[in-house]
């Protein structure tokens, strides 16, 4: 089935996930809703998406699934019916999207878990990801992207920000970048209506930040934990438990499946753990 995006531009919107989400019901699947500045961008539990304006590319993309009791025909431009017990699979693909769309402009990237984009040790794009459930199926997504690209100064409070122009040298033009993104992106979300995603998770799990390696993570699932989800600490442990594991991949439901020292495999969920950098 032949997708199409249709990219609409804004000069300027508080969050390009909330026009997505005011919109959703009149736009089709894999619209684009894109700002030239937000005034109040979101990143994931409640952190702040901050961008200097017309510098970075912000904006959202709604994705829409075919429930289990619609008749094919007359939902012929949705994907398959995603369980929600699946729907880390979202994820997924839009992250696989950005790893390769960044390496055709020469940049090597690596998915942080779950949805950060890596240079290195520095982040150049973050993503937050809002479901809408029908009973144990997923009805409806809004995948709000930022990417860094032309931005070379940043905010003393972001703690490892990088940006495309900053690696390379180079400036891009940010609306035609989209439009190849969104074709990108497009043909990798077609991986949403296969019902094997193996490969996948396989490819996901290949291109994962410190795969295999040891890495020192703080638990932040007490109650001392102060730190937004799967933060970055920087090396500050700040009171919260430390410990080192390797990790192994995900489990089928997007958990992180670390290998700690003494054998066990710990599970944990982005509200659990945050990675210390530096």
């Amino acid at each position: 089935m032949k997708r199409t995006n249709d990219i609409r531009w804004y000069e300027e919107l508080d969050s390009t996930n909330n026009e997505a989400l005011r919109k959703i019901d009149s736009l089709d699947n894999l619209s684009v809703v894109a700002a030239v500045y937000q005034t109040a961008g979101r990143g994931q539990r409640g952190n702040v998406w901050k961008s200097g304006k017309g510098e970075n590319l912000t904006f959202s993309v709604i994705l829409k699934f075919r429930l289990p009791d619609m008749e094919t025909g007359s939902a012929s431009g949705l994907f398959r019916p995603l369980p929600a017990a699946e729907q880390f699979a979202i994820s997924e693909a839009v992250t696989l999207a950005l790893c390769s769309f960044l390496g055709k402009y020469g940049i090597d990237a690596r998915i942080k878990w779950p949805n950060d984009i890596y240079v290195g040790n520095g982040k150049i794009s973050g993503m937050l990801v809002e479901n809408s459930l029908s009973g144990s199926y997923v009805r409806a997504s809004v995948a709000g992207i930022g990417l860094n690209v032309n931005q070379s100064s940043f905010p003393a409070d972001l703690p490892n920000p990088v940006s495309m122009t900053g690696i390379t040298g180079l400036k891009y033009d940010i609306s035609r970048m989209l439009e190849d993104f969104a074709g990108h992106l497009s043909c990798e979300l077609s991986c949403l209506d296969d019902p094997d995603r193996t490969a996948l998770r396989n490819r996901y799990e290949r291109m994962m930040y410190r795969i295999g390696e040891e890495t020192l993570f703080a638990d932040i699932s007490g109650r001392e934990a102060f730190l937004p989800a799967n933060s970055v600490m920087s090396g500050q442990e700040g009171g919260n438990p430390l410990f080192k594991g390797r990790i192994l991949g995900i489990s089928g439901t997007g958990l992180l499946r670390i290998l700690l020292p003494d054998g066990c495999v710990r599970e944990a969920g982005f509200k659990e753990i945050a990675y210390v950098i530096g």
